[in-house]
């Protein structure tokens, strides 16, 4: 009966060692001093970022700085091993007692100075490097090799490269069977003899579901594609749990790998799911001087049917008070069913209303359209379907009909590495739309493309130069023959900044009247240079130019516009908040300061 006491007399002396430490008055830091011996610049940044003390505030409590201070060692060492140093001498001091020598009851109630001082050692070099077996030619990391650096880094990066080589070819369960590390401090040298024990090789199982309450468990299996009864393959698995991730349903993936196997040879996968709200609401608004003002609004149910099934309602309004058009609206519903027919691929219902009151022509237009999209990777889609197209409107010329069987295709490549804020990468979309027309309506094609590029300059990235060009054209039809809403204008947000919207068109003679029109040829480009000058805030100037033409940008019908300006950004966690202020310096110039404000870049 003693010997149970005396656990509960150390936790009552602990208790009042911090109930008396918070009770006496503690001294203010004075400061911290961080010292490395040696002159390795990148050393000396690779260890304050790792220390846990480099920063602290004079206000910290001392409790806090003292547990710190004892973690210290073990965050420099991890560090100095990482840069291959495997001798060092760490000292961390406070008020000149070293830190790890201080029991934890005797905590000081006060401290005044700190001191970090760290001898690295010499660094280590690989004499041995080596892992076997090996799967076929897997190679391993080029910078494990006898003679380099011998960063602990290197060894873990080449032991996992030893690993993923078995398991890309079936061997799910590879792993280290035996292991070797010898640091000889006299030569500086590190020794690594690493043995794998590749394991059988092994079948996906089925895939167990967790936290799918709303959706059906075959919907699940279905959309993750997960190929059971196939030979493992950890590239599936994590395009099983990306597919999951894409259908919107779940804001938390995770697939696990059973600890056993299944005999004869399979692997079982969980997937643990936690479903997104089932319902979302987005508005939006876009202002421009003379382009008015755009609201735009959706609601989203991610779940319709119970089997993943996206139903998004649309909704906008834009040339509110703009200068030199009137009304338009819109209306859309889109139905996307994912994992139909296959698990890369989605069936797309859509259905719209609207109508158009531009400078040119006014219309009501309606729209019909089922399709795929099919994901060839996470940067690679492409899509097919077919629509009806009908609009009803009239020009300076009198009344128009407008009736077309179309067939749109496209594909996108998206090598961004941020859709909202890009600062490399590169994005391409293509589009080509056979149409057939009905009565007065041609038959034809329209093409088109949208290219951006981006590229980060200095060390830290703090300026981007981004560039897009921007292109169409109509194959096959006339101007007069091709339904309005798929000829092409410049001016505006979307193509050349300060000058009006869709300002630049041509004209062409119906009978014995010149109707303005949009043209049937269209090329583009802007260049925007982007410098961040804090966390948040950043300016941006930018150049663009647009030309417009029948057949041809270069022809006698065809003429061209630009503009410049300067603009400001303000970061949020939707992407940047855009206000831009642009002149016209090509084309009409009596247009003035344009003003553009909106959500995200301008590309």
């Amino acid at each position: 009966m003693g010997l149970s006491v005396i656990p509960k007399l150390w936790a009552s002396a602990a208790v009042l060692a911090v109930v008396l430490a918070c009770a006496l008055p503690s001294r203010a830091l004075d400061g911290v001093t961080f010292t490395v011996a040696g002159s390795d610049a990148a050393l000396m940044r690779d260890l304050r970022a790792a220390s846990g003390l480099v920063g602290a505030g004079k206000d910290k409590a001392a409790l806090d700085l003292f547990a710190d201070a004892r973690a210290e060692y073990g965050k420099l060492l991890s560090a100095l091993y990482a840069a291959g140093h495997y001798g060092p001498v760490i000292h961390v001091l406070i008020d000149g007692r070293e830190a790890n020598s201080i029991a934890p009851l005797d905590a000081p109630s006060a401290i005044g100075t700190v001191e970090v001082m760290v001898d690295p050692g010499p660094s280590f070099v690989f004499s041995n490097a080596t892992i076997a077996p090996l799967a076929g030619n897997q190679p391993l990391p080029p910078g494990f090799a006898t003679g380099l650096l011998a960063g602990a880094g290197q060894v873990q990066a080449a032991v996992q490269a030893g690993i993923d080589g078995w398991r890309g070819q079936g061997h799910a369960k590879a792993a280290v069977a035996e292991q070797a590390l010898t640091a000889d401090h006299a030569s500086a040298t590190l020794s690594v003899m690493v043995r794998l024990n590749p394991g059988p090789v092994l079948r996906f199982g089925d895939l167990t579901v967790n936290g799918a309450t709303h959706i059906r468990p075959d919907r699940v299996r279905k959309i993750a594609g997960l190929p059971s009864g196939q030979r493992f393959d950890p590239a599936e698995e994590a395009r099983a749990a990306q597919r999951l991730r894409r259908s919107g349903v779940f804001s938390s993936v995770t697939l696990t790998e059973a600890e056993t196997i299944t005999a004869p040879d399979m692997l079982g996968i969980t997937a643990d799911l936690s479903e997104a709200l089932p319902r979302r609401y987005v508005f939006g608004a876009e202002v421009a001087t003379n382009d008015g003002l755009r609201l735009n609004g959706s609601w989203l149910h991610r779940n319709l049917l119970g089997g993943g099934e996206r139903f998004e309602v649309t909704g906008a309004v834009s040339n509110i008070i703009a200068s030199g058009s009137g009304l338009d609206y819109a209306l859309g519903t889109t139905l996307d069913r994912p994992a139909t027919p296959d698990a890369d691929s989605t069936l797309n219902l859509s259905a719209s209303l609207g109508h158009k009151n531009d400078a040119d022509y006014s219309a009501d237009t309606v729209a019909l359209g089922v399709g795929l999209t099919h994901y060839f990777s996470d940067t690679l889609t492409a899509h097919a379907a077919v629509a009806y197209d009908f609009s009803d409107g009239h020009d300076s010329a009198g009344n128009f009909t407008y009736r077309s069987l179309q067939l749109p295709l496209g594909a996108t490549l998206d090598k961004r590495d941020s859709k909202t804020e890009p600062a490399s990468g590169y994005y391409l979309d293509l589009g080509a739309k056979p149409f057939f027309g009905f009565g007065a309506t041609d038959d034809g094609a329209r093409l088109t493309l949208d290219a951006r590029a981006y590229k980060a300059l200095g060390a830290k990235g703090g300026a981007v130069l981004a560039g897009r060009v921007q292109g169409g054209a109509i194959l096959g039809a006339s101007a007069l023959g091709t339904p309005r809403t798929d000829l092409f204008y410049s001016g505006g947000g979307g193509t050349v900044r300060g000058q009006a919207y869709q300002s630049l068109g041509i004209s062409v003679l119906d009978g014995a009247t010149w109707v303005d029109t949009g043209g049937t040829a269209f090329l583009a480009a802007s260049v925007e240079a982007r410098m961040k000058v804090s966390a948040n805030i950043g300016v941006v100037g930018f150049v663009d130019a647009g030309a417009v033409g029948q057949g041809t940008v270069t022809g006698a019908d065809s003429d061209w516009q630009a503009g410049a300006g300067l603009g400001l950004r303000y970061g949020t966690a939707v992407g940047p908040i855009r206000l831009d202020l642009a002149m016209p310096v090509r084309g009409a110039l009596d247009g003035g300061v344009q003003i553009y404000a909106g959500l995200g870049q301008a590309f």
